[in-house]
């Protein structure tokens, strides 16, 4: 199984941070209605508004929040319509960033990420610009409470999992996009408390970078993540000495 980077914990983090200021809710809100528009309001058929309503309780969001959303996406109720949008570029020490957005205002929010790109040392790139650089993957974090690497390696490779990392506090495991959902199901049977899942842009290689350039990309990023339009920012930075 593969090292871990310290831009998980580094994300992680930040998530805890974001889940205290409450942006955590809004980014939830913007899954649920997405995901109801795209596959109707019915969750047992519909994976993906399944897995934004789970992850949405896990964050104790209210269910009549959670109702609510799914009645605007439907039309049950009136609501702003958003679109799903993926930016892509560059940043300092030539790190490239998969800028995922919900947005009720393309032009509006285009012309936003561009500023903060460029304010930031950074350059906003063309449509796959960067993405040859990720693949899309199943993430899921379960909280450690006692249990061993070696438990959760059998536990994960019985289900299909691709790949475990192991923190102090939690693990987080890897699978390929057709695997996500019965892992999911199969840690969820074991009972293990399981803090997030998603499917995430997660880069084939990284690029190492500190000091400067380092500071300069967490501010770059610091400031895309603070964007109301934005859902998630991935890059292929590895962060060293930090």
């Amino acid at each position: 199984m593969s090292g871990h980077s310290k831009w998980a914990t580094i994300k992680r983090k930040k998530a805890a941070l974001d889940a205290k200021k409450g942006k955590i809710f809004t980014k939830l809100i913007k899954e649920i209605t997405i995901a109801a528009r795209h596959g109707g309001g019915d969750p047992e058929g519909n994976p993906r508004l399944r897995l934004a309503i789970d992850n949405a309780k896990a964050a104790n969001m209210p269910a009549e929040n959670i109702e609510r959303a799914i009645k605007k996406a439907t039309g049950e109720l009136e609501g702003a319509t958003y679109y799903e949008v993926i930016y892509e570029g560059y940043g300092p020490g030539g790190v490239a960033l998969m800028v995922e957005a919900a947005t009720d205002n393309k032009n509006r929010t285009v012309a936003e990420i561009r500023h903060i790109f460029s304010r930031n040392g950074g350059s906003l790139g063309e449509s796959n610009s960067v993405a040859w650089m990720f693949e899309r993957k199943g993430i899921i974090t379960v909280k450690r409470e006692g249990k061993s690497e070696d438990e959760m390696l059998e536990i994960i490779l019985e289900a299909g999992a691709d790949d475990l990392q192991t923190e102090e506090e939690f693990f987080e495991v890897t699978t390929s996009l057709e695997s996500f959902d019965k892992v999911r199901k199969a840690l969820a049977e074991k009972n293990l408390n399981i803090e997030n899942a998603s499917l995430q842009w997660v880069a084939k290689n990284h690029i190492s970078v500190k000091g400067e350039d380092a500071e300069k990309l967490m501010k770059l990023i610091d400031s895309l993540e603070d964007c109301d339009d934005v859902q998630n920012v991935y890059s292929n930075a590895d962060f060293i000495d930090m």
